[in-house]
């Protein structure tokens, strides 16, 4: 094995990634004034997603094939346990990056003495042919730094379509072995919410670049994002276990106190969806008055159908089939809360 350690390590957890997987590895290798390994962790796909990887001409380009499907987590994992760079970048096999994200973001982070940086993403809906900056570059000028206060205020579901969850972080990897980082693998929404907080709690410094380098990609299929109680549950206990584990200033403490109450008022929002879908009209009352708060996120059309099954069911009128009453959710945001790869 060479004792060549490149500036970069790029992970990619791939899983049936075959139509956009050749887009994400060339714009890894695309990347100027720095030298790099392109890791692709293939997390048991059923299409040719192992063969682009394991059979790419370029010699930089490694296949770590997983024995078993373990989520975007373990996959992670894998690729954090192959890297040999002195950075780490996380890249999702369905988006890119511009040739010059990796030059820029190393020089403002070595520039700071930081361990972490983060910059502004393109959003770009394949659905509808639009590309716009997820922030204004503006906003993150006047953000030299990201704290984990502003990092947990941020992360709130149901409060902005857009939240500093969806950066996608690079790393000091030097930092995440000496802090023995990892990604929480009981996780399958909300694993890269959890390590940047943990290495921010750890004492990372985190460099915010304001220009665009990443391309988030969001393709037809991938808009509507189904979130369930039991994604919640275990973002819940995940924290339960990062406050635990972590200390916590002043202002991160009570931005984890808000994230917290959020959080149980999500699942008590779903809890409600899924009372209105059963039809249950007791336990629907029960959950809004319990959760007054919860009852603020459903949309419109939800609770046009909640009135009206409400009343039907105190008339005692023929009530409209359950299939008929689901709606989509409010918009969630993806970020730390699902996971496109």
């Amino acid at each position: 094995m060479t004792d060549f350690i490149p500036d970069v390590s790029f992970v990619i957890a791939a899983y049936n990634a075959e139509e956009t997987l050749e887009r994400a590895i060339d714009s890894a290798l695309a990347q100027g004034a720095v030298s790099m390994e392109v890791i692709v962790v293939d997390d048991c796909s059923t299409d040719r997603t192992r063969e682009i990887a394991g059979n790419h001409p370029d010699p930089r380009v490694r296949l770590v094939a997983m024995a078993r499907n373990g989520g975007p987590g373990a996959a992670r994992n894998a690729g954090l346990d192959a890297a040999r760079g002195r950075w780490v970048a996380v890249l999702d096999s369905d988006d890119a990056l511009r040739p010059d994200r990796m030059a820029r973001l190393i020089a403002r982070a070595e520039k700071a003495e930081a361990q972490i940086a983060v910059d502004n993403l393109d959003v770009i809906r394949e659905d509808v042919g639009t590309t716009l900056p997820m922030f204004p570059e503006a906003m993150l000028a006047r953000m030299p730094t990201l704290t984990l206060a502003k990092f947990i205020a941020s992360n709130m579901i149901f409060q902005s379509e857009h939240n500093f969850g969806y950066m996608k972080p690079v790393f000091d990897r030097a930092f995440i072995e000496k802090h023995r980082l990892r990604f929480d693998e009981t996780l399958r929404i909300g694993e890269d919410y959890i390590f940047l907080a943990s290495a921010l709690a750890r004492g990372g410094t985190c460099v915010v670049e304001p220009m665009v380098g990443y391309l988030y990609y969001i393709r037809d299929g991938s808009i509507s994002r189904v979130l369930k109680k039991e994604h919640v549950e275990a973002m819940l206990a995940a924290d339960s276990r990062f406050f635990a584990e972590h200390p916590f200033g002043a202002a991160a403490l009570a931005a984890q106190r808000r994230r917290t109450r959020n959080l149980k008022e999500v699942i008590a929002f779903l809890k409600l969806v899924d009372s209105i879908k059963e039809r249950e009209l007791q336990t629907m009352l029960k959950i809004a008055c319990l959760n007054p708060r919860a009852v603020r996120h459903l949309s419109m059309p939800i609770f046009a159908r909640f009135r009206r099954l409400a009343a039907s069911l105190r008339s005692g009128r023929q009530v409209t089939p359950t299939s008929q009453l689901t709606s989509p959710l409010p918009n969630m945001g993806a970020g730390p809360h699902s996971n496109k790869g």
